[in-house]
């Protein structure tokens, strides 16, 4: 009887194993759902600025209109970030679709009876921006919720393969279709919202933990977000590092364009040479689960900070267009690597309740950067020159990759 009774016991015992992720079936809605959504909104921001462009003549309208889409993630993340921890964050994924798809049909139903002006192409801008903003904090909080834990590296290195797909033939399938008309590739992504929504209402699991109802005041919840990622110290100075480089890489593009004029290459190379940047990051995304699994999260961040910053060097050494195109496609590979080791690790740490909040506030740190990058990238391309550039845009990624290397707190993490 007592051996019997071990023997249950121990049967018992035994833990569950997860399910696959091929054979998950609310992962696999959610990745699908947002990979077509994420190809169409590819699809739709390549044809936005060259609609504009087409209608007003004016380059500097067009970068207006196309910015205000940027605006609203400086404006609401924060507060975003601390509603969605409240709201039922599926509805809102699905009401921020519903909005997104009918803004970008709203542009061809308007050329079809006539009466589209460039208010509306504002408007769509802000508004689909404004949404984005809302749909991204809510998602950023789903993977938990249909992976386990020792599964999310992998289930953010899949979705981080969609992502880095989408850029890579999203712009190619714009180009197609606005070849045969200048509003197929707005319905496109009108219809790519609704397969995002049909995907998100057969998940059937929630995207929240069970909640007492507090209400609080709403900046006294942004602060809590604040307060627990200020208290979090590796997690503070991952998005401090994070918001280092992207302020000192984001300009890659100005220079790959400046130094591809330079040796003469045509606007269908210059396609190409950011399509190999996109082959690159589909690439990364499959290395960062196997990555993890086998050095874990702070030897790979320790790593991949300095190849992010080796690997901008070789901009200077990219003597014509083969060689640009490569120097961007290894450069691009590391990439989805750190974001995503990064991701997948604060997501397991982040309490389910404070996700929306913390993500906001380590997204304002990390990406809220980009258009000072920019800015900041064109005024040393204009007085100095491209090569100059990636020389003084080196020194502060090798800082930072020598602080992440000395850092206690990462050295720390590499002992568990």
């Amino acid at each position: 009887m007592s051996t019997l009774q071990n023997d249950n016991l121990e049967t018992t015992r035994q833990p569950v194993r997860p399910l696959p992720l091929w054979r998950n079936r609310n992962f696999l809605l959610l990745i699908s759902g947002q990979g077509v959504s994420a190809i169409g909104t590819q699809v739709s921001q390549f044809a936005f600025p060259l609609l504009i462009l087409a209608l007003t003549h004016s380059p500097a309208q067009t970068g207006l209109i196309t910015a205000l889409r940027g605006l609203p993630y400086a404006l609401f993340s924060l507060p975003a970030g601390a509603l969605v921890d409240r709201w039922n964050r599926k509805l809102v994924m699905i009401v921020c679709d519903t909005g997104r798809a009918i803004a970008l049909a709203s542009i061809p139903i308007a050329f079809a009876f006539g009466i589209v002006n460039m208010v509306q192409l504002y408007a769509v801008s802000l508004i689909e921006g404004t949404l984005f903003v809302f749909f991204h904090m809510a998602e950023a909080t789903t993977l938990p919720h249909v992976v386990t834990p020792e599964q999310l590296p992998a289930a953010a290195g899949q979705n981080e393969v969609l992502n880095s797909s989408s850029i890579l033939i999203g712009p190619s399938i714009g180009g197609i279709l606005y070849t045969f008309s200048s509003l197929l590739p707005f319905l496109a992504d009108a219809i790519s919202y609704t397969f995002s929504i049909i995907s998100l209402l057969f998940i059937r699991v929630p995207f929240q933990k069970e909640r007492v109802d507090q209400q609080q005041n709403l900046w006294i919840e942004v602060r809590d977000g604040l307060s627990w990622l200020w208290h979090h110290r590796l997690i503070r100075f991952t998005a401090l590092v994070t918001g280092g480089l992207v302020i000192s890489s984001i300009g890659y593009t100005l220079i790959v364009i400046i130094i591809a004029q330079s040796q003469h290459a045509s606007s269908f190379t210059i396609g190409l040479l950011f399509a190999s940047g996109g082959a690159g990051s589909v690439i990364g995304a499959f290395l960062v689960a196997p990555l993890m699994k086998r050095f874990g999260f702070a030897y790979v961040m320790i790593a991949s900070t300095w190849i992010w910053a080796l690997s901008w060097l070789l901009f200077a050494f990219a003597f014509n267009p083969l060689l640009l195109g490569i120097a961007n496609g290894l450069s691009y590979t590391i990439v989805p690597i750190f974001l995503v080791s990064q991701f997948s690790y604060r997501l397991a740490l982040i309490p389910d309740a404070l996700q929306g909040r913390v993500n906001s506030v380590f997204r304002l740190i990390a990406f809220g950067g980009q258009p000072i990058g920019l800015v900041l990238t064109g005024l040393l391309l204009q007085a100095i020159g491209p090569l100059a550039t990636i020389l003084v845009l080196f020194v502060p990624q090798l800082g930072l990759a020598i602080l992440v290397t000395v850092n206690k707190d990462v050295r720390a993490a590499a002992k568990h």
